[in-house]
């Protein structure tokens, strides 16, 4: 809880000064976003961004074992300066079997059974990104987010509405762990219209710390 009050201080002291001078440099430009000269401002199709994307999570529980996941997600920002973007997403991974051996022993006679199930991580995140190359069509970033990954369990079948809504409702519960996620990326626009390139390190707490690849990409609309 320390490492997230001090998280949480450190967006309040960036998100709320940068906030007031976006407001006094729009008020400066007439209240309207637009200059007198140009007829558009520097912070057009600056104020937030929306898309989907493609995940790819590297789970590595152990040292030695790990499980690759791919998923999908959607995500939105809001910027509060030109430069500075407070972000939120989610990310679904489709399920990936394995199987627990159990063994029994009862008087003379000793029962193993193996039982298939799935598990379907489930990751929330949120933070600041920090953006350069703001005014021209690329542009690369650096983040640095905070939040939750879920593991929930299930029998193996199809991915359907009923197994999604099941793990999100599952958050929040024995198989939810904090987790951070330091990264950067680029993007490039062509009008509104972009694609984001991201990676980095997705770290979740649980008597330890464990360290994880994940990388997405997807279209993006900026506005």
């Amino acid at each position: 809880m320390k490492r997230i009050s001090i998280l949480a201080s450190l967006i309040v002291s960036l998100a709320l000064p940068c906030s007031l001078s976006a407001q006094a440099t729009a008020a400066a430009d007439g209240g309207g976003g637009q200059t007198a000269q140009s007829g558009e401002s520097p912070f057009a199709r600056n104020h937030g961004e929306v898309g989907v994307f493609a995940d790819y999570f590297r789970f590595a529980p152990t040292g030695s074992s790990t499980t690759n996941f791919v998923g999908t997600g959607g995500r939105i920002g809001f910027n509060v300066h030109p430069n500075i973007v407070l972000e939120a997403e989610m990310a679904y991974d489709f399920a990936r079997n394995y199987t627990t051996t159990s063994t029994i022993t009862n008087g003379t006679t000793t029962t193993t059974t193996f039982q298939t199930s799935s598990i379907r991580p489930v990751t929330g995140l949120f933070g600041p990104k920090f953006q350069f190359g703001t005014s021209g069509n690329f542009r690369v970033f650096a983040e640095g987010k905070l939040g939750f990954v879920d593991f929930s369990t299930s029998s193996p079948n199809n991915v359907t509405g009923a197994q999604f809504s099941n793990a999100v409702s599952g958050v929040g519960g024995s198989g939810t762990h904090l987790a951070l996620f330091p990264g950067g990326g680029f993007e490039g626009f062509i009008g509104p219209i972009g694609f984001r390139v991201e990676a980095g390190d997705e770290i979740y707490l649980n008597n330890g710390t464990y360290n994880n690849l994940r990388v997405s990409a997807g279209p993006t609309i900026r506005f």
